[in-house]
């Protein structure tokens, strides 16, 4: 019988078995117990089953798992290190495969769950997205879901419409806005409104209008991107003795590819050369008809100066809200939208909260996109201490431990404790890139998504250079779509000009396409659209560009070759040289300038020429290549109408595989 079995230490066995040979394990007798643990870490497992034949030993080898398992669930942030965890492999098999994606990654960094599918795809092994269940439940509901689950809730009742007021900038929204407030206000009240926190609300016949006192289309486009559609109303401002203009345009594009509803106030008809029906012919150019033209677009002639037509535009505006029937249930936990922070000297971190559902209470643990809080004071938009906000009512908030970003959501929690991990989760969503909303689509791709039925629209944006061009382009365009059914071509803006880091943040938002026929974007656009993932196709011959459009649509479309731009330059300097050959002095301002490259000259967004190097010097050397921040001087072959303030872009053609 063996009183002591090797591998097996009993409670009292402290020196048992110290033989010579030490064969069996225990301590001998001048070892300590750090000595003796550190041994038997070294030395071969063995049990019951383990055969000892001359001093040595034979080990039983454990058996590794066969296969991969059929599934794994992944986060949607991991570390390189958690992921080889999950995929049961080693961290440098996970490092080589994101190294084959032209991503460099350490053992500790961060990646997001479409990234760690690919790699573990390239390994065989199946993953699903594992669903952070406190986090989905405070998932930002976008307007129509919002309208919907109101509309199926018993306990929602009707709710203020929210407006935001958009137009050119000098066609006087500011001082219609002030007009709106100033007319609410009461007569005995001293000093007026005493705060001003971005958004405010107007009383009308018992019934009250909230305004959102945003910069313009612009933020109101900003908003959007974060996934918070807050407008129910845009109000398009427009002078009646000036008329509709391009920024006009463009308002028009951003409250249609929001679908919200749009009512146009006609101002400054105080104006002695105001003429309110040539506003009304531009905006039905533009596919905007008035009532008044049998169309169904109110529009209100009003004066901001005069306070002429206020009351019937807040009117227009209530009935406007009456047949869209919004609704919000009151009695449950809030969730809003962030409409402003701020960081005051006095107070901390201030920020102003739009609730959209739900009531707010004073005390209540609320997160607010990456940070979280507990209310200790609310002000209404008047200044004054508030205890609650109902659904539509905006109002400043106290207590939040970071400034939260515009467009954050805004959710009320039972525990503070579930409000830290979720602002915890969400800082490192941000921080791999993970919170994007719309992805624009890419034309090679558009035949596959219509023939699998994920899109039934195509979106562009259509950027030319002159006004001529523009129109024969939306002709062209118009007529690809005829005997088209499976998907429709909608033209969410058309201007001249560059294209603009606005245009690429637009068409991010939207899911659209630009088009540039002969205009290019500048430095800061072209950084956007790949930040964004935005494709831009530049064109120069109208059928070409409507080939594509065609073949997308039906699906042809396979990409053959892509421009990639290697930098951009601006001329400071002109030169004559021999032969009556001009050179440029140029900085190079983004990117490389490189002697292989091909280069377009642009004047205003315009391409004025596109062609090869003929010469890239470094003073009086030449050079192949020339970094961002230095200069250079440069000669183009068969262009000499160099301007200073030119931007010159570098590109070259790169050859993409078929599929």
């Amino acid at each position: 019988m063996v009183k002591n079995m090797s591998g097996f230490r009993g409670p009292n066995n402290a020196g048992g078995g110290n033989s010579g040979g030490n064969s069996g394990g225990g301590r001998t007798g001048g070892e300590s117990e750090g000595e003796y643990r550190r041994r038997r870490k070294r030395r071969p497992m063995q049990g019951p089953g383990t055969a000892v034949a001359g001093g040595a030993r034979s080990t039983m080898r454990r058996m590794a798992p066969v296969g991969p398992p059929k599934s794994v669930a992944l986060p949607n942030v991991m570390t390189v290190a958690e992921l080889a965890e999950a995929l049961n492999t080693t961290p440098i098999a996970i490092i080589k495969e994101l190294m084959n994606r032209k991503i460099m990654a350490t053992i500790n960094q961060q990646i997001d769950y479409a990234t760690a599918a690919k790699v573990a795809e390239a390994l065989n092994i199946p993953t699903e997205e594992k669903v952070n269940e406190t986090l989905a439940g405070t998932l930002v509901l976008t307007a129509e879901q919002r309208q919907q689950e109101a509309n199926d809730d018993p306990e929602a009742v009707t709710r203020p419409p929210v407006v935001t007021i958009m137009g050119h900038v000098d066609h006087g929204k500011t001082k219609l806005l002030d007009a709106i407030r100033s007319a609410n206000v009461a007569e005995g009240e001293a000093g007026g409104i005493t705060q001003h926190i971005g958004a405010y609300q107007i009383e009308l016949q018992g019934r009250r209008i909230t305004f959102l006192d945003t910069p313009g289309h612009e933020a109101f486009t900003q908003m959007r991107a974060r996934g918070a559609q807050v407008t129910d109303i845009a109000v398009l401002v427009v002078a009646a003795d000036d008329g509709v203009m391009p920024t006009t345009l463009e308002a028009i594009a951003h409250a249609r590819a929001a679908n919200v509803p749009i009512v146009v106030a006609i101002n400054k008809i105080d104006r002695p050369d105001a003429n309110p029906d040539r506003v009304k012919q531009q905006l039905a150019e533009n596919g905007l008809i008035a009532e008044s033209y049998g169309g169904d677009i109110p529009t209100v002639e009003v004066s901001a100066r005069e306070r002429l037509g206020i009351e019937e535009l807040l009117e227009v505006l209530l009935l406007v809200a009456d047949l869209q029937e919004l609704k919000a249930n009151p009695h449950r936990p809030a969730s809003g939208v962030v409409i402003e922070s701020r960081i005051d000297r006095n107070r901390g971190v201030v920020a102003t909260v739009l609730i959209q559902t739900g009531t707010l209470n004073l005390r209540d643990v609320v997160v607010a996109g990456a940070t979280y809080g507990r209310i200790r004071a609310m002000n209404d938009d008047r200044g004054r201490k508030a205890r609650q906000a109902r659904p539509s009512m905006p109002v400043e908030i106290l207590g939040l431990l970071e400034t939260p970003e515009a467009g954050d959501p805004v959710q009320v929690l039972v525990d503070e404790r579930e409000a830290r991990a979720i602002a915890e989760e969400r800082t490192i969503q941000r921080r791999v890139g993970t919170q994007v909303n719309d992805r624009p689509v890419r034309l090679e791709d558009l035949g596959k998504q219509i023939q699998s039925g994920q899109t039934k629209e195509l979106r562009i944006v259509i950027k030319a250079d002159v006004q001529g061009s523009l129109g024969a382009l939306q002709n062209a365009i118009s007529r690809v779509t005829e005997g088209q059914q499976n998907v429709q071509l909608r033209t969410l803006l058309a201007s001249t000009g560059a294209i603009t880091e606005s245009d690429v943040t637009f068409a991010a938002t939207s899911g659209a396409i630009v088009i540039g026929f002969n205009v290019r974007p500048d430095a800061a656009a072209q950084r956007a659209a790949s930040g964004n993932g935005v494709d831009i196709r530049f064109y120069d011959v109208i059928y070409t560009l409507v080939d594509d459009i065609e073949a997308a649509m039906k699906g042809l479309l396979e990409p053959e070759s892509r421009e990639v731009t290697d930098g951009y330059a601006e001329v400071r300097q002109i030169f004559k040289l021999p032969n009556r050959i001009q050179a440029a002095g140029l900085y190079v301002i983004d990117g490389r300038a490189l002697r292989n490259d091909r280069v377009r000259v642009l004047r205003s967004g315009t391409v004025v020429h596109d062609g090869t190097v003929a010469s890239l010097k470094r003073f009086k050397d030449d050079a192949r290549e020339v970094a961002s921040g230095y200069e250079c001087g440069l000669s183009l072959d068969n262009f000499n109408d160099y301007q200073e303030g030119d931007q010159l872009e570098f590109y070259h053609i790169e050859k993409v595989a078929v599929s």
